[in-house]
């Protein structure tokens, strides 16, 4: 038998000089010749080896010119292909995602293309179709695909972009599934394969890839918090992430990404798309699209390491079962443990995640449940400022002044089911019913103070115990239908929510003196533990929601009306007696209204006005009108933009106005004269700019002021937390030297924020850079992936950003991720 080499070295003559030489070759054909030839060259296995393989292989090779699919694939499979690259230029590949067995990965990447394949000596050899066959016999016969009239089947999502990183389109509540040239709104969606080729552990490491969005917390903190588009969501206060669109069911304080297929930002408000959020909507919305069985088996594991020295390994399980495969199983499971980049801070963190569904010819259902733990020592917190001092420099990232012995221990369970069923071709019933429950025990300082700018800071422990209880549930009818010249996509839907928070805390005697420069460890303060946990606040959200998406000219002009009317209920108790002291019931109708016009179809122009929504604030005891509870707030916004489809290129350039209303008081009376105006022009920019070059780029430029204040210091000054320039680059090339080797490299840039509302206090502007590698190769016949990142390459010390509170949010030192999956 002879070796991979020898096959390479006796090739015949003529196929070589058809692969590689050609005096009538324009730079583009001999680059996609010299790519697939280099590719044989370092992959070259002959027959013998390619029997060797796998039965299945795990593939993401984005659609596009037939003989960039076919380089993608040889360096994913580990086999050789000799093909004369300038027969093949014009020709398209629908791409191949998912695990295939050779042949059949075969098949559907030249499906509709003319050719086929044959094994041959010296690999497998690209050929014209024998023209005996028609047209019926050269089309490979795909499974069985189930058309309904449904827009948002359960696991039915928008298709990858080129290149993959981002999808064509999102789930938008209401809306269904949307590609990106017809929403009428700005969104992204991040996919499965950007969160494992970034190591991203949490949903706040995959949004801030956005330049509108931008993390409001620490990852050796508890919790993730965000601003979108200039306002806060999170912070803490309720779980502000929906999972497949319902409030409540995903984890409260931190969303990890084991269990994550898309990871969606829906930019501006969203009380119409998904229904008011827990702690309001204003500048955009966050949800997650869990794993759900896939049409192919899959079975991969991945090792990972962290610095310090956190390990863990994640295992990822899918399967079909019945005799149409109706039934699916997948499950997810991890577990890391070990030292952060933080001084004294370690981390314990498991998820278990099981999806399961079933796929009837009318009938789908689906059934997820996630238990995700974190146990972290000497968890870091956001420090305050004292107010008329500057902000003092940042500490070095690893310098952490929480005390070794204090501590956070966050247990989440989530489930969600869901069904729908086709009454017609046209029409479609769902329901939906999730639950979240969470449980928080916790010893650190709350509030640390940063008292000067020397850097020393007071800290007070505190034993805190928080239950957290949340459920949602939703039934809706989506039917297309036609009246005269005119389609429409209608959706009606009833959705309720209700939280129930508890709490108990219990303080130290002595507050802490330290410095965020040089932290100074203290010997255990015994603080004891809460042993009830009164239940201290419970709101319950109901509403009815209808909208209609109406086309014509073949949806070249698509408007989009839509209402939700929604009633809040929110009561307080004491945490000491249990008695009522206050309570709100209030309602409040939303309207949106989107258009899409398509001059061009590659060319998508669209505007907005929709309205946001967040619970009306209780006039205070201070107040002469205490206890009178104001309409619930209504952010408005305007938006304008265009959407380019360059093939594999995408661009959106889009302008915002949002407004928000707050109370304040104004001498001894509470009313609703204070607001927050945000203008904002994004630019985006993702796909493949290159063969084998792919970017991920945006910019955001916000100009968030406080329009009408209570104060002449603070009017018409900039919002705390705010930024007015954000821009982000991320770059990913695919080396033609050696396949399957892909640099990466990312560059974030944020301006100066202010810390405080009247603008005397700021931080400054900062600038990261993260580069990276990864190799995917064949080892004893399984596809593996070797990936190596280094974020803050520079190690910069830096304040990161400001909290909605004026909480200074430190920059993590420099941090070393690597990476290695196998498909098994």
């Amino acid at each position: 038998m002879k070796s991979p080499t020898k096959e390479l070295l006796t090739m015949p003559a003529t196929v070589a000089k058809a692969a590689l030489f050609s005096t009538r070759l324009s730079p583009l054909a001999f680059a996609a010749r010299l790519s697939l030839a280099t590719s044989f060259a370092l992959t070259g296995f002959g027959s013998a080896q390619a029997q060797a393989l796998a039965p299945h292989t795990q593939y993401e090779i984005p659609a596009g010119p037939l003989a960039e699919a076919l380089n993608r694939f040889a360096q994913q499979s580990g086999v050789a292909i000799v093909v004369d690259a300038n027969k093949v230029q014009g020709l398209r590949s629908p791409g191949l995602h998912g695990s295939y067995e050779l042949d059949e990965g075969f098949n559907l990447l030249l499906r509709g293309s003319g050719y086929v394949i044959a094994k041959t000596a010296a690999g497998y050899v690209l050929s014209p179709a024998p023209k005996s066959q028609d047209a019926a016999s050269t089309t490979p016969t795909l499974p069985a695909v189930l058309v309904t009239a449904s827009a948002d089947l359960p696991g039915d999502l928008p298709k990858p972009y080129a290149g993959g990183q981002l999808a064509r389109g999102a789930r938008l509540g209401m809306l269904g599934n949307t590609d990106m040239m017809d929403a009428p709104l700005s969104s992204t969606s991040y996919t499965a394969q950007t969160i494992q080729n970034q190591q991203v552990r949490t949903v706040a490491d995959v949004v801030v890839n956005d330049a509108s969005v931008r993390a409001a917390s620490q990852s050796g903190g508890i919790l993730d918090a965000f601003f979108v588009r200039g306002f806060p969501v999170g912070n803490g206060n309720l779980g502000e992430i929906a999972f497949d669109g319902f409030y409540g069911v995903a984890p409260n304080y931190r969303v990890g990404t084991d269990y994550v297929e898309r990871v969606e930002v829906i930019k501006g408000p969203t009380a119409l798309i998904y229904g008011m959020a827990p702690s309001g909507s204003v500048g955009g919305g966050i949800n997650i699209v869990p794993k759900r069985p896939a049409d192919k088996d899959l079975s991969q594991f991945t090792a990972d390491y962290a610095s310090a020295s956190q390990l863990g390994g994640h295992l990822d399980l899918s399967r079909r079962f019945g005799e149409d495969r109706q039934f699916g199983m997948r499950f997810n499971g991890s577990y890391r443990s070990g030292d952060t980049a933080q001084d004294k801070q370690s981390r314990q963190a498991g998820v278990g995640a099981l999806a399961l569904d079933y796929r009837g010819e009318r009938l789908r259902a689906t059934v997820d449940y996630v238990n995700q733990q974190e146990n972290i020592d000497a968890p870091s917190r956001l420090p305050r400022m004292t107010a008329g001092i500057a902000v003092p420099a940042a500490a070095d990232g690893r310098r952490n002044t929480t005390q070794p012995w204090e501590y956070a221990k966050v247990e989440d369970q989530s489930l969600l089911l869901r069904a729908e069923y086709d009454l017609t071709d046209s029409t479609t019933w769902s329901v939906g019913a999730g639950a979240g429950r969470t449980h928080v025990d916790r010893l650190f300082a709350t509030s640390p103070v940063l008292l000067n700018t020397a850097g020393d800071v007071s800290a007070l422990p505190s034993n805190f115990r928080f239950n957290i209880d949340r459920a949602s549930v939703d039934t809706s009818l989506r039917s297309q239908f036609a009246t005269a010249s005119v389609h429409h996509s209608v959706s009606f839907q009833v959705s309720a929510y209700q939280d129930r928070l508890g709490r108990a805390s219990n303080s130290a005697a002595t507050a802490l003196a330290t410095n965020i420069y040089q932290p100074i460890d203290y010997a255990p303060q015994t603080v004891a533990t809460p042993l009830v946990v009164p239940k201290v606040s419970e709101t319950h959200l109901t509403g009815v929601a209808l909208a209609d998406t109406l086309s014509i000219l073949d949806k070249r002009v698509q408007l989009t009306l839509g209402l939700r009317h929604q009633k809040i209920e929110s009561d307080n108790f004491s945490e000491t007696t249990g008695a009522t002291t206050s309570q709100y019931a209030k309602s409040a109708t939303t309207p949106m209204l989107g258009l899409v016009v398509k001059p061009w179809q590659n060319i998508s122009l669209y505007a907005n006005r929709i309205e946001g929504l967040t619970k009306g604030d209780t006039a205070p005891g201070t107040a002469s009108n205490a206890g009178v509870v104001f309409a619930p707030y209504k952010s408005k916004q305007y938006e304008l933009g265009v959407k380019i489809d360059h093939g594999r290129l995408s661009t959106t350039l889009s302008a915002f106005e949002i407004k928000k209303p707050s109370g304040q008081l104004t001498g001894s009376l509470f009313s609703v004269e204070g607001e927050q105006r945000n203008r904002g022009l994004e630019y985006n920019l993702f796909g493949e700019i290159l063969p084998h070059i792919r970017v991920l780029a945006s910019a955001s430029l916000l100009d968030a002021k406080l329009t009408r204040t209570n104060s002449a210091s603070t009017q018409g000054k900039t919002a705390v937390g705010v930024p007015s320039v954000q821009a982000n680059l991320g770059l990913e090339w695919d080396t033609s030297f050696v396949p399957g080797l892909t640099f990466t490299g990312g560059l974030v840039h944020t301006g100066k924020q202010y810390a405080n509302t009247d603008n005397t206090q700021s931080i400054p502007g900062w600038r990261r850079l993260d580069l990276g590698v990864r190799y995917a190769t064949q080892l004893a016949g399984r596809t593996t992936t070797y990936r190596l990142l280094v974020r803050n390459v520079a190690d910069k010390s830096y304040w990161a950003s400001v909290d909605a509170y004026g909480g200074l949010v430190q920059a993590d030192p420099r941090t070393l991720l690597l990476s290695a999956t196998v498909n098994f």
